[in-house]
């Protein structure tokens, strides 16, 4: 079956297609991020990089503390997910040392032997990148257990019974139970 493209114009003289329901990726000249999309003068008018430029020399907000005014500490478990994520994404991690520390000496990261959240950096941009172990380290009260494997996730919604690997196996496995049970009903 051959698909047929709808056309537009643009401007005063330019045509180009319109995306169909059954393309599945946009062409080159309509993808998006890309100069033509930003404007005629890019970044000068549209104040992005100076954006940019001032979240990056903003320092990080203070770690929340506790009602008891300590440090949030961390479960062994816990910890070692941390260190595994530390040791994989964070930038200021080298060999065991942490760059924002270094001051010519070499220094061990302190949030590798520490049970408690001690550094900012890892609070605000590495932490994140794995919402379960925020979640279980932060807001106890909002994690849940997986029904089928047991592992902590962070629900989307209140029904939520399932981890999101969990939830594709157990909705193919019910899908496949009603449709066996409706087809065995519908024959006889």
């Amino acid at each position: 079956m051959t698909v047929r493209k709808r056309y537009y114009r643009l401007g005063k003289y330019a045509i180009t297609p319109l995306l169909d329901k059954m393309s599945r990726s946009r062409p080159a000249y309509q993808r998006r991020d890309t100069p033509q999309e930003w404007g005629r003068n890019g970044f000068r008018e549209n104040g992005s990089k100076a954006k940019m430029e001032e979240r990056m020399s903003k320092k990080p907000p203070e770690i929340e503390r506790t009602p008891g005014g300590s440090l949030p500490r961390m479960k062994p478990g816990q910890r070692k997910r941390a260190n595994a994520l530390i040791r994989k994404i964070c930038c200021n991690y080298e060999n065991g040392n942490c760059l924002l520390l270094d001051d010519g000496e070499e220094c061990v990261c302190p949030q590798t032997i520490s049970y408690s959240v001690c550094c900012k950096w890892f609070r605000w941009a590495v932490l994140p990148q794995d919402k379960a172990l925020e979640a279980e380290i932060f807001r106890s009260a909002s994690v849940k257990r997986c029904a089928e494997c047991g592992a902590t996730f962070v629900p989307r919604s209140n029904r939520a019974k399932y981890c999101e690997a969990c939830a594709r196996r157990v909705h193919r496995r019910q899908k496949n139970a009603s449709d066996r049970k409706r087809r065995w009903s519908t024959d006889k």
